[in-house]
């Protein structure tokens, strides 16, 4: 099996074009850092009736993603740079709906992607209880589950303690993607990310959309202005409309082809 792997911001994943009868069996095994080709999961691109491709995300333990914003841009680039497509507009079908991409290039490659990423609900704060100690957490959906917790120092976070227990917290019963957030200013959030499967991360398209609508919710962001979310990785520039419409803009990067057998 031939496979790509490709990075946005340092969320990685492997690219197969095509669709395997055992996915969750081949992101567990390929996935592992030491005995496999190492990434956060694997994304099967295919043919799709309802749209110019389709794309299915297994995270690293195995269990199926609806979304990935780092991996939909990997996939804009995967379908043009190797001649799948020379559409520079995409619609990309995934489990949270259809989602497009407008492709940028560079010396005819695609070097980054904005993408529709749909709408955001945020809800509720929840305060969980976590070893003893009260945790408020915003969920927030874009398409998969968030739980993005505020903080005053995100050097200090307990993105590796308190991370994989809100995760699997009863809370959320199909688990969740943690992100601490530290607001810089109104145009600028630094965020670490716990995700859902795969654990630490350097970057999280789908979280730092998540994160900017929770902002905006408590005051500290606003609608129709460039965010700035500042990640382990690099920098992803969120927007978000008044009826909670959001744009994600980041890049997109090859890494190395491979093959297993």
């Amino acid at each position: 099996m031939h496979f790509t792997k490709m990075h946005g911001l340092g969320n990685d994943y492997l690219y197969v074009y095509g669709e395997p009868e055992n996915p969750e069996e081949l992101s567990r095994k390929l996935s592992e850092r030491h005995f496999g080709a190492g990434s956060d999961g694997m994304i099967w691109i295919s043919k799709s009736d309802v749209a110019d491709f389709k794309m299915r995300i297994f995270n690293a333990d195995g269990s199926e993603a609806k979304m990935c914003g780092n991996g939909i841009r990997c996939v804009g680039k995967y379908v043009y740079d190797k001649g799948y497509t020379k559409k520079e507009h995409l619609t990309i079908e995934t489990l949270a709906g259809i989602r497009t991409l407008d492709l940028n290039l560079t010396d005819g490659k695609v070097s980054s992607a904005t993408v529709d990423m749909g709408v955001s609900k945020v809800s509720e704060d929840k305060t969980l209880t976590i070893d003893g100690n009260k945790i408020t957490c915003t969920p927030v959906s874009v398409g998969n589950p968030h739980a993005v917790i505020f903080v005053d120092d995100i050097n200090n976070a307990p993105l590796t303690t308190i991370g994989p227990k809100i995760e699997k917290n009863p809370e959320f019963k199909d688990g969740v993607n943690v992100e601490f957030v530290q607001v810089i200013n109104k145009n600028t959030l630094r965020m670490r990310v716990w995700e859902r499967g795969s654990g630490v991360t350097m970057a999280c398209g789908t979280g730092a959309c998540a994160t900017v609508a929770a902002a905006i919710c408590k005051g500290y962001c606003s609608f129709n202005e460039l965010v700035n979310v500042n990640l382990d990785g690099g920098t992803l520039n969120i927007k978000i409309s008044e009826n909670n419409n959001i744009t994600m803009t980041g890049p997109a990067e090859t890494v190395y082809e491979g093959d297993t057998v």
